[in-house]
């Protein structure tokens, strides 16, 4: 069920001076960031209309991470499907030469968030692995399309034009759902070997607590809080 605010957004937001607490830090970029999705009509109950949070960093190769450099971060002020020149030409050079007589012209042909994205990022975590294999007819994906590591998801979420989906609260809380704590046989790769826990940067030294107190630090540092909108 829909609540009734969400026929007036905007005013909600005014009346739950949601705006003026972050501006004054008296919640957290996160906690505001979850007050936009519930407004939104985003909740935790519902796949198809989860929670959203971008992605904040886009170094996931250092040994240790520098959140007083910007080369960091991602770019807040473009959509995933933009964060290099390259890529957001290719996109622009697609839109441009587009010729179809029933579907307009279109910069990205996928989402941001789908429920297979809340899945794929939540595979190793139930119930979320039990409605994966359901998705699946009853068996995992194919080992190398199954969420792997850190490191190469952002390289492809920030470089191909038909991945652009952003993340989900979990990675700035959870440590859990990075861990494949219940040993499911999630199949081998061709090149990286047997599926088992989410692959970390460097500078989580290997500890899924570690990643998501760092993340979860850059989420609420100084850079991103001057760039959310």
């Amino acid at each position: 069920l829909r609540r009734s605010y969400l026929g007036d957004p905007e005013g909600e937001l005014r009346r739950r001076r949601a705006t003026e607490a972050w501006v004054e830090r008296r919640i957290s970029n996160l906690d505001y960031l979850m007050e936009l999705n519930m407004l939104a009509g985003r909740s935790f109950n519902d796949l198809t209309q989860y929670p959203v949070v971008p992605w904040v960093l886009a170094d996931y190769s250092s040994e240790a991470l520098d959140l007083d450099s910007p080369a960091t971060f991602r770019d807040l002020s473009k959509p995933m499907g933009a964060q290099t020149a390259a890529q957001a030409e290719r996109l622009k050079a697609r839109y441009n030469a587009w010729v179809d007589e029933e579907v307009p012209a279109f910069h990205y042909g996928t989402h941001y968030s789908t429920a297979g994205y809340v899945l794929w990022y939540l595979l190793r975590l139930e119930p979320f692995t039990t409605l994966a294999v359901h998705l699946q007819d009853g068996h995992f994906d194919c080992p190398d399309r199954l969420f792997l590591g850190m490191a190469e998801t952002y390289r492809n979420c920030s470089t191909a034009i038909n991945d652009v989906k952003e993340l989900i609260p979990e990675f700035f809380y959870l440590p859990d759902f990075l861990v494949n704590t219940n040993g499911y046989d999630l199949g081998v790769t061709q090149s990286r070997g047997p599926v088992g826990d989410v692959r970390l940067p460097p500078w989580a030294k290997g500890s899924p607590q570690e990643f998501v107190r760092i993340h979860r630090l850059a989420l609420e540092s100084e850079y991103v809080s001057a760039r959310l909108h």
